[in-house]
């Protein structure tokens, strides 16, 4: 993903809140969002070019997101980023056990931020060194291609949207109630660019910076892919993909509800 928003015991009914958008070349193969195991019980996109994911959950309550770190330069590693996320969410250890485990071998990896939440918030990344820690709740967080809470300005319009929304949506359902999640989802849709002298320095040209610093990347050959929120319950997990294709036309949409799993 390449923005993601996180509020954790912040929702009178959703102990765990995730918004985002996954921004992508239109090209590489991708599996939308869907079930990744026979049993029903983890689910999520697909990168076929990898294997790994993007976001991704499991019944029992664990969610793993990821994003690159954007440098402007190439980057070859052995190891893909989006195996972290599918590594987290079909395993067993906690949070903080799988970052420990993680640290010796972080440098193998893309470089990456990872989120992690099991009942506990983590964030982890290997740039510019490898590093992780368990963060306070309740929370509110956002995350781009920097370090948590790097003040990007889309990173921040969306915070603030997400801020918004958390101080007026009702303890509903988005089974029951469909308008729930639409601002939302109007928040991950926003094209507007940042003003020039507003935008970070990562190395890459200046007309990719003005491009990529919309919340919603509109493009022919690279754009927001998907756009995700997941909302996490005592009882269930709700995950709901809107897809796009070249253009930023809707492509498609998977929703489901997953039960809560009180598994090992």
């Amino acid at each position: 993903m390449c923005l993601i928003a996180v509020a954790v015991d912040r929702h009178p009914r959703w102990r765990f809140v995730l918004a985002g958008n996954r921004d992508e070349f239109h090209a590489r193969p991708t599996a939308p969002a869907g079930p990744l195991d026979e049993a029903g019980t983890r689910f999520g996109g697909v990168d076929l070019v990898a294997g790994g994911g993007w976001l991704q959950v499991d019944a029992r309550g664990r969610v793993a997101a990821v994003t690159n770190v954007r440098l402007g330069r190439p980057e070859s590693a052995p190891r893909s980023r989006g195996d972290l996320v599918r590594g987290f969410v079909e395993g067993p250890d906690p949070a903080g056990a799988y970052l420990d485990a993680l640290a010796p071998q972080a440098s193998a990896y893309g470089r990456f931020n990872l989120l992690l939440w099991d009942g506990t918030l983590h964030v982890a990344g290997n740039h510019p060194a490898p590093h992780g820690r368990a963060l306070p709740t309740p929370a509110l967080h956002a995350l781009s291609n920097a370090q948590l809470d790097a003040p990007w300005p889309k990173a921040e319009a969306l915070r603030a949207r997400f801020e918004a929304w958390l101080a007026t949506a009702p303890a509903a359902d988005p089974r029951e109630d469909e308008t729930l999640l639409t601002p939302l989802f109007a928040a991950l849709a926003d094209p507007a660019r940042a003003p020039d002298e507003a935008l970070p320095s990562t190395g890459v040209p200046l007309d990719w910076e003005r491009r990529l610093s919309a919340a919603f990347i509109v493009g022919e050959d690279y754009g927001t892919r998907a756009s995700t929120v997941l909302l996490v319950g005592d009882d269930g997990l709700w995950f709901e993909e809107r897809r796009f294709a070249p253009g930023g036309i809707p492509a498609g949409r998977s929703a489901a509800w997953l039960p809560r799993h009180r598994g090992d």
